[in-house]
C-alpha cells in the first residue's frame, strides 16, 4: 500500500481527471465564463475608449475586436479540448509536455501572476467598499469622517481602506473555496446580474433624453474610408489589443473546460465570447455617450469623455444610483477575479504540493498572499515598475501554450495516459529525465526569450500586444522540431 501511494503521490482529489458523469457545464455556463471576464471595468474602459475617443474608423474598430475574439475562439477550442476530454486541469496536462518536475515549476509562474493579479484586482474591489462604508458613515453623521482617526494613514491606508481590503480579501477567499460547483453558480449570476444592472443603466440613460442620446449615439459611428490601406495598423493593433486582453484566460482554460459535458458544447460556449463582446461594446458605448448628455457635458470634447465606470458614477449626484452602481462593480469584479485569477492559482498551488495542499488550504493561502499584494500595491508595488515584471513571467504563458498544444496534437496524436499522469514511476511515460522533459524546457525557454523581447527591447515594443502568440508560435515550432521522431 505504501509503495501505491508513493507511486501516485501526484494524483490529488482537486485535481484528478473529472469523472464524466460530474461534466456538468454546458454552453450556457461558457457564456457567462466569457461574459464574467467582459464584465470589468478595464474592459468597459478599453472598448468604449477604442469606439470614441481614438480617431478611428468605427467599423475597423468592430472587426479589429472581431478578429481578435475570433483567434481567441480558435485557441481557446485548441487548448480546452484535451482538458474537455481527459478531464484534466492545466498544471496537469501540463506533465505530459514538461514531465511533473516541469509542470511543478512552471505551472506554479501562473500561480504567482494570478495570485499577484489577484491582489491587484482587490485593492481596486477595496475601493468599491470603501465607498460604500463611507456613504454609511456620512448618513449616519456628515462630520463623522474628519474624525482623526479616519485622517490617520498606515502605508498610504486609512481604518477604512483598512477594513475594506480585508472584507473584499476575506470574502473572496471564503466564498471561492467552497468548490467547482458553487463556483459555477458564482458566474452564472454573476453574468446575469450584471447583465441586468447594464440594462437597467441603458434604460435610465436612454430614457432621458431618448432623441438627443440616440442621435448622440449614432453620431460617433463613422463609415468614412472604410476600405483604406491606412486601417491595416490600426485595425492590427486592435485585433492585438483585444487578443492580449484575454491572453491571460487561454493557457488554463482547461481548469474550466474539463467540467465541459462534450466537445460540442465547448465550441458552441466559446463561440458566445463574440456574442458577449458585441452586446457588452454597445451597453458600454451608448452608457458613455449618454452619460455625457445625461450630466450635460454637450459632447464637445472627445478627451474629457468619462469612458470609467468609477468616474461616470462619481458625477452623478444621485446616491440611489451610486451606490447601485458600486454593487454591481463588486459583483463584477468578484466574478472576473475567481476566473482570471482565483481558480487558475488555485490548481496551480495544489499541483505544487498535490500531498498537502486542497482547495481550503490553497484558498488561505492565495488570500493571505494577495492580501499583502493589496496593502502595499499603492504605497510600494505601484511605484516601482514591478508590472513589466510581472508582464515578463507572463511571457512564459505563451510559449507554454505553444508546447503544449504541439506536444498533444503533434507528437502525442491527440492520445494521453491518464494512468501514467499522475505516476512517479521511473518508468511512466511522463517521467522523462528525472521528472523534466529537457526538450520542452529548451523549447519554452527559446520562445520565451522571443515573446518578453517585447518587453524588454524598445525596438519590438510595438508588438507586446502580440508577444503571447509570437511565443507560442515560436516554441510550438521548435518542441515540434525536437520532439518529433
Amino acid at each position: 500500500m505504501s509503495r501505491k501511494k508513493v507511486k501516485y503521490s501526484l494524483s490529488n482529489w482537486d485535481l484528478v481527471s473529472v469523472n464524466p458523469n460530474y461534466k456538468v457545464w454546458n454552453w450556457k455556463d461558457l457564456f457567462c465564463y466569457w461574459a464574467v471576464n467582459i464584465q470589468s471595468v478595464i474592459a468597459f474602459s478599453l472598448i468604449a475608449s477604442l469606439y470614441i475617443i481614438y480617431d478611428l474608423n468605427t467599423f475597423v474598430v468592430f472587426f479589429g475586436t472581431l478578429i481578435g475574439s475570433l483567434l481567441v475562439y480558435f485557441l481557446s477550442n485548441l487548448i480546452g479540448k484535451p482538458s474537455q476530454k481527459y478531464g484534466l486541469p492545466f498544471a496537469v496536462f501540463l506533465r505530459s509536455s514538461l514531465g511533473f518536475r516541469g509542470a511543478k515549476y512552471f505551472g506554479f509562474l501562473r500561480c504567482l501572476v494570478g495570485i499577484f493579479m489577484f491582489g491587484v484586482q482587490t485593492y481596486f474591489l477595496s475601493k468599491a467598499f470603501t465607498y460604500l462604508i463611507r456613504i454609511f458613515l456620512f448618513s449616519i453623521d456628515s462630520s463623522i469622517l474628519e474624525n482623526d482617526i479616519f485622517l490617520t494613514f498606515i502605508l498610504g491606508l486609512n481604518i477604512i481602506d483598512w477594513t475594506s481590503i480585508i472584507i473584499a480579501v476575506s470574502f473572496q477567499s471564503f466564498l471561492f473555496s467552497v468548490g467547482i460547483n458553487f463556483n459555477k453558480k458564482i458566474i452564472n449570476y454573476s453574468a446575469i446580474i450584471v447583465y441586468s444592472g447594464i440594462l437597467l443603466f441603458f434604460f435610465i440613460i436612454l430614457l432621458n433624453d431618448v432623441k438627443t442620446t440616440s442621435q448622440a449615439f449614432f453620431e460617433v459611428f463613422s463609415y468614412n474610408n472604410l476600405i483604406d490601406k491606412n486601417n491595416i495598423w490600426p485595425l492590427i493593433s486592435i485585433a492585438g489589443t483585444m487578443f492580449a486582453y484575454f491572453s491571460i484566460l487561454l493557457v488554463n482554460f482547461g481548469d474550466f473546460s474539463r467540467y465541459v459535458k462534450t466537445e460540442k458544447e465547448l465550441k458552441k460556449g466559446n463561440l458566445s465570447l463574440i456574442f458577449n463582446l458585441i452586446i457588452f461594446s454597445f451597453f458600454s458605448v451608448f452608457i458613455v455617450i449618454g452619460s455625457d448628455v445625461f450630466l450635460n457635458l454637450k459632447f464637445l470634447d472627445l478627451n474629457s469623455i468619462l469612458t470609467s465606470p468609477n468616474d461616470i458614477i462619481g458625477k452623478f449626484d444621485n446616491l440611489a444610483i451610486t451606490i447601485t452602481a458600486l454593487i454591481f462593480i463588486i459583483v463584477a469584479s468578484i466574478s472576473t477575479n475567481l476566473v482570471s485569477n482565483f481558480i487558475p492559482s488555485q490548481y496551480s498551488l495544489i499541483n505544487f504540493v498535490p500531498s498537502k495542499l486542497n482547495l481550503k488550504l490553497s484558498s488561505l493561502i492565495i488570500g493571505l498572499l494577495g492580501f499583502i499584494v493589496s496593502i502595499f500595491w499603492f504605497s510600494v508595488l505601484s511605484q516601482i515598475g514591478i508590472l513589466a515584471f510581472v508582464d515578463t513571467f507572463a511571457s512564459f504563458f505563451g510559449p507554454l501554450f505553444g508546447v503544449m498544444i504541439a506536444d498533444y496534437y503533434l507528437i502525442k496524436n491527440k492520445e494521453l495516459s491518464n494512468k501514467d499522469i499522475y505516476s512517479l514511476d521511473g518508468e511512466g511515460m511522463y517521467f522523462y529525465s528525472g521528472g523534466w522533459h529537457l526538450k520542452g524546457i529548451y523549447s519554452l525557454f527559446l520562445g520565451f526569450i522571443f515573446s518578453s523581447s517585447t518587453i524588454w527591447n524598445v525596438n519590438l515594443m510595438f508588438l507586446h500586444s502580440y508577444g503571447w502568440i509570437i511565443g507560442a508560435i515560436f516554441s510550438s515550432i521548435i518542441y515540434y522540431l525536437l520532439a518529433k521522431k
